[in-house]
């Protein structure tokens, strides 16, 4: 019933395989996926992964660097899977156990790994043992306890309870058969072993167990938290390092503090560097070699700074050389045509069009308020194309998360135009409501798509990054949560204040104490 087992290392050289008697294709496609969403995106806190039709089971072996991957249809119910892939891996580390200790690629490619007979024993094995479990029968009151009970057996005699107390209670002084009688040795043993005990626990060369790391990541998932990040992501994050380095030894002279910290230091910053890189420039070279403006939709809640961010963004493109069309399709909130403008008419003081051939560098369309913001952005784009402008940002109306109408309006907008990037705009001051917002964005754009392949959130801009201090939690839940990048990040009032993020100074403020 299984459709594949693989066993590969973690630089990528697969060690041993099986595929399914009947099961024709590749399973190079379910496994790729899981290492390019799961594993190299620091999200391996939950065993489990689903591609397609197909249920992914796996398992890290970090003393030897090894993942144990099973993959069955996700129909079926095998309830023996996880014991079946820790039994695998028990008997496939105890076989070559010498061989998996050599370190190097070569020596790993060089051995020959005969593992079949003892798969298909494990497998046959563990098939039958999930076929021998049956239902458990059901009791009848006869055959309870209840029905044993009188009326007199509930009735609690005086000092029946202390009486049983004391008969029940061992001795301190009474030794067992066999046990050393000498009570300086088994005291002075003690200390000693004790002692020693706390000194192995804080220095290395030991195998991490999850016991061990237990109050570290406690602590941990407490600091994250303070530090912003939504208490669902911190405990995540906890747990996927947890699983990355049990069983690891550690070096010489290593707290598990330290392990732990410099661990979960790293799953930040790979996380904050997604698996997809978006190149704005680079894209909208590539679209004026096809003769076609680059369209960039923003979306977010009400009041995160998305009209300001537009702007910014603008003004970036245009010191880029870049000519902008804005469109104007929040046609609800009063004012937001005029801010807009404001914009336009102060970006083109900055870059007057006698710079630039007597041509604006930003024009504004816009079609006034009450109108359909979907049939604005596809006539703007359709004004871009003919007047040529290499870019047409596409403003839209603040709408909570939770409105209904407003949320279909968005995906309606944004699966009849097709823009190039969808950006969510959000603030950093956010914690868990990040969660809610992006997860609810991505689910309406998803429910009201009109493909089997909707558009979701391609990348987020997080603003108001100024004005948190070292809590720079919501950039890791908004990247964790989505999987996509932070593309830029606002930092204060002017057109210049616009950055790109830096990974490795954010995890650095977010682990500062």
């Amino acid at each position: 019933m299984l459709d594949f087992f693989t066993i590969f290392s973690k630089g990528g050289i697969v060690l041993w395989c099986f595929q399914g008697a009947g099961v024709t294709e590749s399973f190079t496609g379910p496994v790729n996926a899981l290492i390019r969403s799961v594993i190299l995106q620091e999200r391996s806190g939950n065993n489990s992964y689903t591609h397609e039709a197909l249920s992914l089971k796996y398992k890290l072996d970090n003393e030897f660097e090894l993942i144990y991957v099973v993959g069955f249809q996700k129909i079926l119910t095998l309830t023996y899977v996880d014991k079946f892939i820790d039994d695998v891996q028990l008997h496939f580390r105890d076989r070559y156990k010498n061989e998996l200790e050599q370190k190097g690629a070569l020596k790993l490619l060089n051995n020959n790994y005969e593992f079949e007979d003892d798969f298909k024993m494990l497998l046959r094995e563990a098939e039958d043992s999930s076929k021998a479990k049956s239902p458990g029968h059901m009791r009848t009151f006869k055959e309870s306890e209840k029905s044993q009970k009188t009326v007199k057996s509930m009735i609690e005699t005086k000092g029946g309870d202390k009486t049983k107390e004391r008969s029940g209670k061992k001795n301190k002084n009474t030794k067992k058969e066999g046990e050393c009688c000498c009570w300086w040795y088994s005291k002075k043993g003690g200390s000693f072993g004790g002692m020693f005990g706390m000194l192995k626990g804080l220095v290395g060369s030991k195998s991490l167990t999850r016991e061990d790391m237990e109050s570290v990541l406690d602590k941990m998932r407490d600091h994250l938290i303070a530090k912003n990040v939504a208490a669902e992501i911190a405990s995540q994050l906890c747990d996927s390092v947890a699983k990355k380095l049990e069983g690891k030894v550690m070096g010489t002279f290593t707290t598990v503090a330290s392990t732990v910290k410099l661990a979960l230091q790293d799953s930040l910053v790979q996380i904050l560097q997604p698996k997809r890189r978006v190149d704005i420039l680079r894209d909208v070279m590539e679209a004026q070699s096809q003769r076609r403006p680059f369209v960039i939709t923003f979306c977010g809640v009400n009041g995160v700074g998305k009209s300001t961010n537009l702007a910014k963004i603008s003004f970036w493109l245009i010191e880029n050389g870049f000519t902008v069309l804005i469109a104007a399709c929040d046609t609800f909130r009063a004012g937001a045509v005029e801010q807009l403008r404001t914009h336009q008419r102060r970006l083109n003081s900055l870059h007057p069009p006698e710079q630039h051939g007597g041509r604006p560098v930003v024009q504004l369309y816009e079609k006034g308020y009450g109108k359909d913001a979907a049939g604005i952005a596809m006539e703007a784009i359709a004004y871009a194309r003919n007047q040529v402008f290499d870019v047409v940002l596409v403003d839209t109306a603040g709408r909570m998360q939770d409105n209904a109408p407003l949320m279909t309006a968005l995906a309606k907008l944004i699966a009849v135009n097709m823009p190039d990037l969808v950006l969510f705009v959000g603030e950093a001051l956010v914690g868990n409501e990040a969660v809610d917002q992006l997860v609810k964005f991505n689910q309406a754009l998803a429910d009201h798509s009109m493909s089997d392949r909707p558009r979701l959130i391609d990348g987020i801009v997080l603003t108001k990054f100024d004005t948190i201090d070292d809590k720079v939690g919501a950039a890791i839940s908004m990247t964790y949560i989505t999987g996509q990048p932070i593309v830029f990040v606002g930092t204060g009032q002017t057109y210049n204040d616009l950055r790109s993020l830096n990974a490795r100074a954010v995890v650095s403020a977010l682990m500062k104490a």
